[in-house]
Formats: structure tokens, C-alpha cells, sequence
């Protein structure tokens, strides 16, 4: 049974839930701290860096049979995508949900509903992909759905830019955090992202993240239930900076940790306009990635 299913029935879930909604009047939810009101849309005063206001933003759901093997299982990941992003990746890979208002505004009700849908046709879990930004809106939708009998383990599916302090909310709440480790340089992170702070951000939450849940755990299936899947996208001419990552891994969090190194990038968004991200990884660099990895200690990596 899901983590949060014992704090909805303590009445804990929905206490968080009011707690993080409330906050969103000077909304600090993640690293960028906007400070803006995103309660009332109607005093004129801009929304902040994701462009949400009250109610998230969802672009599609559906069953997601592209994930890792973990998590997709049989009846594949039940994804809910939420559009926008904390992020501006230059070359994202999602880039007509992350940038442009794709969906539909969505209250805590029919985001319930969404859920209990997944769950009803056979998905082995809730997968909330680009959560960080919503974080109020899912802990509310949550507590709903939890009422109505959603029992499916809870999937963060994030970029990685995430507070310390608003994980803390998630605490036994998610199931299975599948955070990226984008990068290993500042700089880099705010030339491809926007962010001059990700690596920052990116290592306590990858910290708070393992604490809370711990090493992927599965089922006699083969299914995750529990635990820490951390992604990281090789980037043309080492520019990801794999090694120092996978270094961070090992040593930081455990050599155990469930890892993807992931070689599907190609040049998507305005990744043609900057020099060296118009082309896909050699094979020679995604081997070398791949290897660092092993060399790091890391020996759970997604196939």
C-alpha cells in the first residue's frame, strides 16, 4: 500500500495540502522563490517563472509504457504531464508541454479523478511528470483521490530543481522519487537551463530525496515500489559532465543507487541556435558515459 494512503486516513495529508496551498499567496515552492500571489490571478500582479496560478496546468495522462522497466511493468506508468516548467532547458525534449500552455487548467477534483482513472485500467503506479512547480495542487488532489481508494505508489518524476523544504511536504507522501542530475558545472547549468544554482539544489534534494526513501526496491515482478531512481541525460562533448555526477552518486548517496544513463538526446527546442548541442552523443560517448558510471561504482544501471 502507498506511503500516503496512512497520513490521508491521520488527516495529515490534508493538513499538509492546506498548508502548502495557502503558501502559494508569496509562493516559495521551489528554488526560484518567486514570492508572487498565485491565489488570485485577479490583482493584476504577474505569475511568476512556471506562469501557474492556482490550478496546475495538465497537458495529457495515459498509460507510459517509455519509462524505465521499473516502473512500467505490465500495465505501464500512469502519467499525468503537467505543462510549464521550473526550468528552460534550451533543448528540452518536451518542449511544447514545457513551454507553451498545452492542456488544460485542472482543479484538485478532476486531477483525482485522472488518478482513480489510472489506477481503474491496470497502471502500476501515479507517475507525475514535471511535479515541482505544483507540488500544493498535488498534495490537494491527493487527498481526494486517497479518499476515493487510490492505493497505486506515488512517482516524482522531476528535473531535479527542487527545495530541500518543500520535499520535507512529500515526506512519506511520495513513493518513488526519479529525480535528473542534469549537470555538474553552475555554469553550464545556466547556459542550457536558466538556473545559476541547479547543482546546488540539484545534490540537497538528491540528498533529502535518498533519506526519505532510500534505494529502489521492487516487487517479485520486477516493479518498483519504493525508493531512488536517478536519471542523467548524456549531452553532447561531455558538456553534462557525467563523470563528477556519478562521482556524486556513489560517494554522496550509496554505490546501490538505481541509475539511468540515458543516451536519447537529440537536438529538440532551440538546441540548434547553441554550438555543440546540434547533434545527437557519438556512440563513443555514450559508451564512455556509461563507464564512468561503472567506474564510479554505481552497478545498478537501467538497461
Amino acid at each position: 500500500m502507498a506511503s500516503y494512503v496512512a497520513l490521508h486516513r491521520s488527516g495529515e495529508l490534508r493538513r499538509r495540502a492546506e498548508t502548502a496551498v495557502a503558501d502559494l499567496a508569496s509562493c516559495r515552492v521551489c528554488p526560484r522563490r518567486c514570492g508572487v500571489d498565485r491565489l488570485s490571478r485577479a490583482t493584476g500582479k504577474e505569475l511568476g517563472f512556471c506562469r501557474t496560478g492556482r490550478y496546475a496546468r495538465v497537458a495529457s495522462f495515459g498509460p507510459h509504457y517509455g519509462e524505465e522497466a521499473p516502473l512500467v511493468g505490465q500495465g505501464g506508468s500512469g502519467a499525468i504531464f503537467f505543462s510549464r516548467c521550473n526550468l528552460d532547458c534550451v533543448y528540452c525534449q518536451n518542449w511544447d508541454i514545457s513551454h507553451q500552455d498545452a492542456g488544460d487548467e485542472l482543479g484538485p477534483k478532476e486531477i483525482a479523478t485522472i488518478m482513480l482513472r489510472l489506477q481503474r485500467i491496470g497502471c502500476e503506479n501515479i507517475n507525475l511528470v514535471s511535479p515541482s512547480h505544483v507540488v500544493p495542487q498535488i498534495l490537494e488532489a491527493l487527498d481526494v483521490a486517497a479518499s476515493a481508494g487510490l492505493t497505486l505508489p506515488l512517482v516524482y518524476n522531476t528535473g531535479g530543481y527542487d527545495t530541500v523544504e518543500t520535499l520535507k511536504l512529500l515526506d512519506d507522501v511520495v513513493d518513488i522519487y526519479m529525480p535528473d542530475a542534469k549537470y555538474a558545472d553552475e555554469d553550464t547549468a545556466a547556459n542550457l537551463s536558466g538556473v545559476r544554482d541547479y547543482v546546488a539544489f540539484n545534490r540537497g534534494a538528491l540528498r533529502e530525496m535518498y533519506r526519505q526513501v532510500g534505494d529502489l526496491l521492487m516487487d517479485t515482478r520486477g516493479v518498483a515500489v519504493r525508493g531512488l531512481l536517478v536519471r542523467h541525460l548524456v549531452l553532447p562533448g561531455g558538456l553534462a559532465g557525467t563523470k563528477e555526477v556519478m562521482d556524486f552518486l556513489a560517494q554522496e548517496l550509496l554505490p546501490g543507487t538505481y541509475v539511468n544513463v540515458m543516451n536519447q538526446y537529440r537536438p529538440a527546442g532551440l538546441a540548434g541556435r547553441y554550438t555543440g548541442l546540434d547533434r545527437r552523443p557519438t556512440i563513443r560517448e555514450c559508451r564512455e558515459a556509461a563507464e564512468a558510471a561503472r567506474a564510479a561504482g554505481l552497478y545498478r544501471l537501467d538497461r
